[in-house]
Order: C-alpha cells, then sequence, then structure tokens
C-alpha cells in the first residue's frame, strides 16, 4: 500500500535539491521510498521513488522540486520515474553505491560516508 503524505504536516519539512544535498553532507541519512512497485520495461525499470532526509533525532524532510507550489497552491514533491534516476541522484549527491527498494511501501536508508564525500567537503 503506497504511504499517504500528509502534506498539511509536510509543508515545513521539505527542502529543494541544493539543501537536500548540503544535509547529505552534514551525516543526515538518506531515505529512498517506493511509491509504487517497480515494473520492467525492455531494458529499464520504472516506479515513483520520493527522497527523505532524517536526522539523528528523527527529523524528516521531503524532497521537493525548486517550485514548491504547482498551480493550485498545493506543495509538488519530486519523484522519480525511473531507476535509472534514482541512480543518477544518488551518485550526484556523492554515493559510491545505490539500494532502491522495488515495492510499493519498501524504503532503504543510506548515508553518506567520508569517502563518498565530495573533494572540498
Amino acid at each position: 500500500m503506497a504511504q499517504v503524505i500528509d502534506l498539511e504536516k509536510a509543508v515545513p519539512n521539505v527542502v529543494t535539491e541544493t539543501k537536500f544535498r548540503d544535509l547529505a553532507a552534514e551525516g543526515y541519512a538518506i531515505e529512498v521510498v517506493a511509491q509504487s512497485d517497480a515494473l520492467k520495461k525492455g531494458p529499464s525499470w520504472h516506479g515513483t521513488w520520493i527522497f527523505r532526509v532524517v536526522s539523528d533525532d528523527g527529523m524528516e524532510k521531503l524532497l521537493v522540486t525548486a517550485r514548491t507550489r504547482t498551480s493550485r497552491g498545493d506543495i509538488k514533491i519530486r519523484e522519480f520515474k525511473t531507476v535509472t534516476g534514482v541512480i543518477s541522484f544518488l551518485v550526484g549527491i556523492g554515493f559510491s553505491h545505490a539500494d532502491i527498494p522495488l515495492e510499493e511501501g519498501q524504503r532503504t536508508t543510506l548515508k553518506l560516508l567520508r569517502n563518498d564525500l565530495p573533494t572540498g567537503s
């Protein structure tokens, strides 16, 4: 079953990609959440994944698009539609590996290791 996100509670707990990257580098855990089952189409895997950063004390922030509001004023959570997109995003943050949940409702938690951080961090 897909996780239902209460946007009324989530609105203050959102970040754009720049802040998301900063928090990951600061030691926050990254959570990859499967919003749907992954399906293989040809050589590629498709589904819906979202990301969160989670602090050691359990505070969570959802990744949103740079323009966080739709024309109706709703928050737009950033969704990734392919495994390739998830991997590319993780590599862009600094991860040298990817662990991606493939079934709806599953989640994976990752944390950057010192040797994963980009030079200068």
